[in-house]
C-alpha cells in the first residue's frame, strides 16, 4: 500500500515539473516573441515575392507575433502578387500591411497585398487603388474576349479577398475595372482600411488586443512594447528585385546584344564585348524569372544572328535591316502577358529600341565605307602608287622599281628604262606588274 502511494507521489511530483518546464519555456518564448518587419519598395516582382515568402516562412517557424510589411509599390506582376497573397492566407502568424512611409502607394498589385492582409493600415498622405490591368500600349483596353477576360478575373479576385477580410468588395471591384483610387481617410471611410497612423509606433499600439483570424485560429494581438527586428533581403533576393523587371531585363537583353555587335565591329575593344556578355547573361537569368514569350525570345535571338551575319556577308544593310525588324516584333512579342501583368512600358521601350537602332545602323555604315576604301597596307596597298624604275625592265625580261624605298622586281609589256615614272598595276606574288607614267624624271 505504502509503494502504491509512493508511486502515485512520484507520477504527480513527475507532472508537476513537466508542467513548470512546459510554463516556463511558453514564457521564455513569449519573450521572445518580435514583430518582424520588413520595408517592400518597388515593383511587386518574383524577387520581392521570394523575400516576402522568405520572411513570412522564417516568421511562422520562429513563431513572431506577425509581420509587419511597410509597403510602397506602384504595382507588379499579377503572379507575383497570387503566390504572395497565397502565403498570407495560409499564414499562422498575423500579416499587417502598412503603407508608408508619407508619400507611399499601394497601387494596382499593391492594393490588393493591402486587401489581403489580417490588418491593412495606411500612413497621411499615402494613397492605394487603381488596380487595372495594364499592357505594353498602356492600359487593356474593354474591347474585345481576352480584355475582359482578365480584367473580370483580378476584380472577382480583388473582391475575393475584400470579402474574405470584410472589407468592401464595391470598392474593390471599382479599383479594378475603373481605376480608382483613395486618400487614408477615405479608405478608412469606405471601409478598405483598419487604421490610418502616423508611424510604426502608434500601429503597434493600436494592433494591440487586436483579435485576428488565421489559419491557427483567433489570434489576440499583443504588442505593447515589443521588440521589433527588421528584416533585410539577401544579396540573390536584392539582385532579384533588381532586375526581375520586364523593363530591367529587357533593358539589359539589349544592352547586352548591344555590347556584343560592338565589339564584333570593333575587334580589341574588349570591355563593349565583356559588358555586353555579363548584360545578357543577367537578361536571360532575367528572362527565365519572368516566364517570358518563346516566340518573341526566338525572334530576338534570330535578330542577334541577322546583326551579326551583316558583318561577314556583303548585304549592304539588309541584314542588319531585318534583325532591327525582328527585334522590334520580338520585343513587342515577349512580354505581352497582361493577364498576369508581364509587359514592357512602351514609352521605355520605344526610345530605348530607337536608340539601339540609330547605334546599330551606324555601326553598320562606318563597317561598310571600311570595305569601300582602297587597301594602304599590305601588298594590295602598293596598287595604283608611283615607283621609279632602278633597273631596265624589259619586254619579257624583269627589272627592278624602286616604291616606297622598296626595292621590288617588276614586270612591263614594254620596255622601261631606268629613270623612268611607273605606277604599279598589279601584284603577282612578290612581282609587281607596272606600267610608265607619262612623266619621267
Amino acid at each position: 500500500m505504502r509503494d502504491k502511494r509512493n508511486g502515485s507521489i512520484i507520477i504527480a511530483l513527475i507532472r508537476l515539473i513537466a508542467l513548470v518546464a512546459v510554463l516556463a519555456s511558453a514564457s521564455v518564448a513569449g519573450q521572445a516573441a518580435t514583430v518582424r518587419n520588413m520595408s517592400l519598395k518597388g515593383s511587386v516582382n518574383p524577387g520581392s515575392a521570394a523575400w516576402f515568402l522568405r520572411e513570412l516562412d522564417e516568421a511562422n517557424k520562429a513563431g513572431d507575433r506577425l509581420l509587419l510589411v511597410e509597403l510602397d509599390t506602384p504595382g507588379g506582376l499579377v503572379s507575383s502578387l497570387r503566390t504572395m497573397v497565397q502565403g498570407v492566407m495560409a499564414s499562422k502568424v498575423p500579416v499587417v500591411v502598412y503603407v508608408a512611409p508619407s508619400g507611399a502607394q499601394a497601387a494596382s498589385a499593391g492594393a490588393l497585398l493591402l486587401l489581403s492582409a489580417h490588418v491593412a493600415a495606411m500612413s497621411p498622405g499615402t494613397e492605394t487603388g487603381a488596380a487595372h490591368p495594364v499592357q505594353i500600349g498602356g492600359s487593356v483596353e474593354k474591347e474585345g474576349v481576352m480584355a475582359t477576360k482578365i480584367e473580370n478575373d483580378l476584380a472577382a479576385f480583388a473582391r475575393s479577398l475584400a470579402q474574405k477580410r470584410g472589407r468592401n468588395p464595391e470598392w474593390a471591384e471599382r479599383a479594378v475595372r475603373e481605376s480608382i483610387a483613395s486618400t487614408p481617410s477615405e479608405a478608412l471611410a469606405a471601409g478598405v482600411i483598419d487604421t490610418v497612423v502616423a508611424n510604426r509606433n502608434d500601429l503597434l499600439v493600436f494592433l494591440d488586443g487586436r483579435k485576428v483570424t488565421t489559419t491557427a485560429g483567433v489570434v489576440t494581438l499583443m504588442t505593447k512594447g515589443i521588440q521589433v527586428h527588421v528584416a533585410s533581403p539577401t544579396f540573390r533576393e536584392q539582385v532579384m528585385m533588381t532586375i526581375a523587371d520586364p523593363n530591367i531585363a529587357y533593358f539589359l537583353l539589349l544592352l547586352g546584344i548591344a555590347g556584343l555587335y560592338f565589339e564584333l565591329t570593333t575587334p580589341g575593344a574588349v570591355f563593349p564585348g565583356v559588358a555586353g556578355a555579363i548584360a545578357l547573361v543577367l537578361g536571360a537569368w532575367a528572362m527565365q524569372l519572368l516566364s517570358v514569350s518563346v516566340t518573341g525570345l526566338l525572334l530576338i535571338l534570330l535578330a542577334l544572328l541577322f546583326l551579326a551575319l551583316e558583318l561577314f556577308v556583303t548585304s549592304s544593310g539588309v541584314l542588319a535591316i531585318a534583325g532591327l525588324v525582328a527585334l522590334f516584333i520580338g520585343s513587342l512579342m515577349v512580354f505581352i502577358a497582361p493577364e498576369i501583368g508581364l509587359t514592357v512600358n512602351w514609352w521605355f521601350f520605344l526610345p530605348l529600341f530607337l536608340s539601339f537602332s540609330a547605334i546599330v545602323l551606324f555601326l553598320v555604315l562606318v563597317v561598310f565605307r571600311s570595305t569601300r576604301l582602297k587597301a594602304i597596307s599590305g601588298m594590295e596597298g602598293l596598287v595604283g602608287e608611283t615607283g621609279l624604275v632602278e633597273r631596265a625592265v624589259a619586254g619579257g625580261k624583269p627589272g627592278k622599281v624602286s616604291v616606297h624605298g622598296e626595292l621590288w622586281d617588276a614586270q612591263a609589256t614594254v620596255m622601261l628604262p631606268a629613270g623612268a615614272l611607273v605606277t604599279v598595276t598589279g601584284v603577282d606574288g612578290l612581282m609587281l606588274q607596272v606600267k610608265q607614267t607619262m612623266r619621267e624624271v
